[in-house]
């Protein structure tokens, strides 16, 4: 386990130093959450528009229990695992340029696995209407990325909550299948 640790630590180092500064305005815009509001109403118009009214409207419904699931399950994890984040860790302080500062723990991440369950349920959702809407998918890559160029999060953070963001999506996407007319 301390070697997959240090190599996290290593991939982490690797990866925040491709960024020399000059990007660092852009991450910063792209890991801000209040950022992307738009695409989440933009994801509610194209429920509404290609799904009856009832339907649209769970689809939201569920979007923000996918929403708040991701992030409840992200919160009891992080106090459970208590890992420092790299902005918080001292081995890192002379080594890494800090674009954000947390309080909180950084396994896993909630950035990932918010980003990815919402993609996954609404492209699971959308599908049938949208051939591009795999597209979707930028987004949570470029939110995900900019956790590491901010120092908030190691690569096995982003890993584990794009996995567990994933599998959120897509567990709830069953369930909203079940319900009738949907």
């Amino acid at each position: 386990m301390d070697q997959i640790v240090q190599w996290d630590k290593e991939l982490f180092l690797y990866i925040h130093h491709l960024n020399s500064g000059k990007g660092d305005a852009f991450w910063l815009f792209v890991t801000q959450i209040e950022h992307w509001i738009p695409l989440y109403i933009l994801f509610f118009i194209f429920f509404l528009k290609v799904l009856s009214r009832k339907n649209g409207i769970i689809a939201i419904l569920f979007t923000l229990v996918v929403l708040g699931f991701s992030l409840g399950l992200t919160t009891v994890v992080k106090n459970l695992v208590q890992r420092v984040r790299p902005s918080n860790s001292p081995e890192f302080q002379d080594v890494i340029r800090v674009l954000e500062t947390h309080t909180d723990f950084s396994f896993f991440s909630g950035h990932a696995a918010v980003s990815l369950s919402i993609s996954v349920f609404v492209i699971l959702v959308l599908k049938p209407h949208f051939k591009w809407i795999y597209g979707i998918l930028i987004w949570p890559l470029l939110f995900i990325s900019s956790r590491i160029f901010v120092a908030a999060h190691f690569p096995s953070d982003l890993f584990v909550g794009a996995i567990v963001g994933t599998l959120i999506g897509w567990f709830f996407y069953k369930i909203y299948n079940k319900i009738p007319n949907s």
